[in-house]
């Protein structure tokens, strides 16, 4: 499979239900979609980017084994997480850099902010020490991202209600363990 195919499916199916969903969930009851929706993908174009140069140097500094067995258990670890859950502690108040930097400001930063050690940030830094195309990677997570996270704008705009959080918990744990799966066989074979 494609580097971008592998990113695009793995990461939309760990955003589901993630923090960062919330938060795009949660201004697109306050912002028009539009305007959330640029907020997101450009904070996730600029937070994969990092993550993918980040993998790619781990990746030049370890042996591929180390790696890909990194990148497995690291897998396991993303579905614990997955199950465990994910939630936005306390609902953001008006915030204070509307005026200076506007809506499309307060979105990309709250977004960045959001994803800086998230589990899809660090899915995708373990996809780039993995797979062989970074590009593919780094568009792929972020096509991946954006179109969970429009799922959550759309949701926010026709409907705001709870999306179903436990079966899509399950569905990335499992396919989580199904990638951790494959790169340990693939480390160790």
């Amino acid at each position: 499979m494609s580097a971008f195919f592998v990113s695009t499916v793995l990461i939309f199916v760990a955003e589901l239900g993630d923090k960062s969903q919330l938060v795009a969930l949660w201004f697109a009851t306050r912002y028009r979609w539009w305007l959330v929706l640029a907020g997101v993908s450009t904070a996730t174009l600029v937070v994969h980017l990092g993550s993918v140069a980040i993998g790619l140097a781990f990746d030049e500094l370890l042996p591929e084994r180390v790696v890909l067995t990194v990148v497995g258990l690291s897998f396991f670890g993303f579905a614990a997480w997955s199950l465990r859950g994910d939630r936005l502690e306390e609902e953001p108040g008006e915030p204070r850099l509307g005026a200076r930097f506007g809506a499309f400001g307060v979105v990309t930063a709250a977004f960045f902010l959001s994803e800086l050690g998230d589990k899809t940030m660090l899915a995708t830094v373990s996809l780039a020490g993995r797979e062989s195309s970074a590009v593919g990677v780094w568009l792929g997570s972020t096509l991946g991202m954006v179109l969970a996270d429009a799922a959550a704008i759309a949701a926010g705009v026709l409907a705001g209600r709870r999306l179903p959080q436990r079966a899509i918990a399950v569905v990335a744990a499992l396919l989580f363990i199904a990638f951790g799966a494959a790169a340990l066989w693939q480390a160790w074979r």
